[in-house]
């Protein structure tokens, strides 16, 4: 195995928007980084097509009060927003108690809490970045309607976004009349919709433009990108440290050295630390985006839309429609199931008959390192110099900066929580 004589101050495992935000982190803290992805460029996986929010008005965990009988009614639904395949894979039915433990209302609203505060950090260094970056992304900040088709649905809502407004982030109620106005792509339809909420500081954009432009800034401020390089495991040094990263490439195996490590590798991070004894609850949600073109003679939605009752998230990005959502926790194939793309597509047309060519429209899939709480690791394993930037299920692109710079943070001081 050959193995680089240079040692690297951080390498970062995996180059989504999770990773390239800790590697920008580092890198303006002077330390030097290398980033190890498989693939042959940043943003490919996970970050490739998703729902385009930035959303701190999504911050209400997955595993809320509602969720266990609405779970039920959604088992032998192949059209339902969460889709569960049982499996004989005992991480699947570990994830699946914990999230049920984590349904309980104190737990969901200290978890809500929690994310509220990464998310509203992570807003406001995205617009930092994109300031001093002058990164493009096709980038919108015109804020997010959440809309609602069910009067209880609508008043649970209510309560979610007093509680979230308590703690910074201003999701505010509105009638259907403020809903039409906001956004008028709604006229039509606006008689199924019985109220929403609207979040004026929330952001969309393109995670793949804006982790590949960030990427680049990366590699002009000396980050080496070892692309093509899967990394196979961790190389320890002693009890309590690790020294290198084994990454197979192209042309072998090689040892790559730092003196500390970030995995974020997002639903493949558990399986890839475990050899080692750290103990990841992080399980693949299989989620969908299907992007349909537009132009100026479409009604497409200008405002990011988030259908609670569909788990549906909808983002102009300019010359195409982002519509994401749903959930299938079936393991970790990546396979298209073309009839959840459809119901996709159906409920679009549905709401906005004249929003692009839906002929024209392409899926998408990915997997999202979903924990049952929906928070994130972050923070340092048992070892003293492996740390973790990871599990951020449905908010990957919403919270990245925030846990990328906090782990930045981490390593400089030399401390920080141990997570797993």
């Amino acid at each position: 195995m050959e193995r680089i004589d240079k040692t690297y101050d951080v390498v970062v495992i995996g180059a989504g928007i999770v990773g390239i935000n800790t590697a920008y982190w580092n890198l303006r803290n002077g330390k030097s980084v290398c980033v190890i992805d498989r693939r042959a460029e940043a943003g490919l996986e996970t970050s490739f097509a998703n729902g385009g929010q930035i959303s701190v008005s999504h911050a209400e965990p997955w595993s809320n009060p509602s969720a266990p009988l609405k779970v039920l009614k959604w088992l032998f639904d192949g059209e339902a927003p969460l889709l569960f395949r049982p499996r004989f894979d005992v991480r699947q039915w570990w994830w699946i108690a914990q999230f049920l433990v984590d349904c309980m209302p104190w737990r969901a609203d200290r978890h809500t809490t929690k994310i509220v505060k990464i998310a509203t950090e992570s807003r406001a260094l995205y617009r930092e970045i994109r300031e001093r970056e002058k990164l493009q992304y096709d980038s919108r900040s015109e804020g997010i309607i959440h809309f609602y088709r069910d009067k209880r649905e609508f008043v649970a809502a209510a309560r979610v976004a007093e509680l979230m407004r308590k703690h910074g982030c201003d999701r505010r109620v509105i009638g259907v009349d403020e809903v039409v106005q906001l956004e008028p792509a709604f006229e039509e339809q606006r008689h199924e919709i019985v109220g929403a909420t609207f979040t004026e500081e929330d952001e969309s954009g393109d995670a793949l433009k804006f982790t590949q432009g960030l990427a680049g800034r990366c590699a002009e401020m000396g980050a080496d990108f070892l692309y093509n390089a899967e990394a196979v495991s961790l190389l320890k040094s002693g009890a309590r440290s690790i020294n290198a990263v084994e990454v197979m490439t192209p042309q072998g195996y090689r040892a790559v050295k730092g003196r500390d490590i970030v995995v974020s590798l997002g639903s493949f991070s558990a399986d890839f630390v475990r050899p080692l004894g750290v103990h990841l609850n992080v399980y693949p949600a299989k989620g969908y985006s299907v992007t349909i073109p537009i132009d100026r003679s479409n009604t497409a939605p200008t405002r990011s839309l988030t259908d609670d009752q569909f788990k549906l998230v909808y983002s102009n990005l300019g010359d195409r429609l982002r519509v994401a959502g749903t959930a299938e926790l079936s393991g970790y194939g990546r396979q298209l199931n073309y009839g959840r793309c459809e119901a996709i597509l159906r409920n679009v047309r549905h709401l906005f008959p004249r929003a692009g060519n839906f002929d024209a429209a392409s899926f998408w899939s990915g997997l999202r390192p979903a924990t049952p709480s929906n928070l994130p690791y972050v923070g340092r394993s048992r070892f003293s110099n492996l740390w973790l930037n990871t599990g951020h299920g449905t908010l990957g692109w919403t919270m990245g900066a925030a846990t990328g710079k906090r782990v930045a943070e981490m390593i400089k001081s030399g401390d920080g929580p141990v997570v797993a």
